[in-house]
């Protein structure tokens, strides 16, 4: 075979390779990706769309007797806890009262010592002004100067009272929890309290007669040193005064009768005081059984 047969034996066989590469490219293209994504994005038509159906749910109505436990179950759970806060605020009243009781008490024992300590002062009190309003009756001469001036500085005195009104004051403002409202409390509060206000009203004139009646004495005719020892208790008087005269020991005298008068109501109403914070003192305790406090 020449060089020129086998040349164009070779581009005969090359030719139908190309050829048949040309005919599988023409038979099978390549898939265009865009177009299948295209294709797959691309929603279904409307006639195919997925339907999803909800299952039908029968709802039956129930018995009215489920109705009516269901009611008397709300009813109960709200009763319960009407009666739990009920109960609830029955123990704190409860508590609240006790140590308003037991205060009340304590305060009660306070005054009850306070008013015999007052009361046992004034009676002393009164015995002295009875002494000096016997000294002024003498003459002036025979007149007794160093214990004139004694037991009228004793006439100098007072012996105030104030109440411990803590707990009462409480108690009125607490009269509407039943352990109060339903006893008899508050009339023994008032009559305690009204006695007070008397007394306060007779303490209130005593330093109005110091003040008139004995001190001008005691600057007219008390000597410096003598009121200064009798008023500082450094030292007892001595028998001098000055410008003393008998119309001076007269109108003493008088003057004497209205303080004597005054110092006897004091003490008549520090008694009747008394009495009452022992009534109440006694009723607190049987009443709320606190016989142990």
């Amino acid at each position: 075979m020449s060089t020129d047969d086998q040349k164009d034996t070779d581009k005969s066989g090359e030719e139908p390779e190309a050829e048949g590469q040309k005919t599988d490219a023409a038979e099978n293209p390549m898939p265009d990706i865009k177009e299948d994504n295209k294709q797959i994005s691309t929603p279904p038509p409307e006639n195919e769309m997925e339907v999803h159906h909800h299952p039908q749910l029968d709802h039956k109505p129930k018995p009215w007797k489920e109705y009516l436990l269901e009611g008397l179950m709300i009813f109960i759970a709200v009763m319960l806890g009407f009666i739990a806060e009920n109960i609830r605020e029955d123990i704190t009243n409860s508590e609240h009262v006790r140590q308003l009781r037991s205060q009340m008490v304590q305060d009660l024992k306070t005054d009850t010592i306070r008013l015999d300590d007052i009361i046992a002062n004034e009676k002393r009190m009164l015995r002295s002004n009875d002494t000096l309003f016997s000294l002024l009756q003498e003459p002036l001469e025979k007149l007794d100067t160093k214990k004139m001036q004694k037991v009228a500085i004793n006439a100098h005195n007072m012996w105030p009272f104030h109440p411990s009104l803590g707990a009462i004051t409480a108690i009125k403002n607490e009269l509407h929890l039943k352990q109060f409202s339903n006893s008899e409390i508050i009339s023994y509060i008032a009559r305690y309290e009204g006695n007070i206000e008397l007394l306060h009203t007779v303490q209130d004139i005593t330093p109005q007669y110091q003040r008139n009646f004995l001190d001008p004495f005691f600057s007219r005719h008390f000597t410096p040193a003598n009121l200064d020892a009798a008023f500082s208790h450094t030292s007892e008087p001595d028998e001098k005064m000055r410008n003393l005269t008998q119309e001076d020991l007269t109108q003493l005298g008088a003057e004497m009768v209205l303080i004597r008068i005054n110092n006897d109501e004091l003490i008549r109403d520090n008694q009747e005081l008394k009495q009452d914070a022992v009534e109440l003192l006694q009723y607190v305790t049987k009443q709320y059984h606190l016989s142990d406090e």
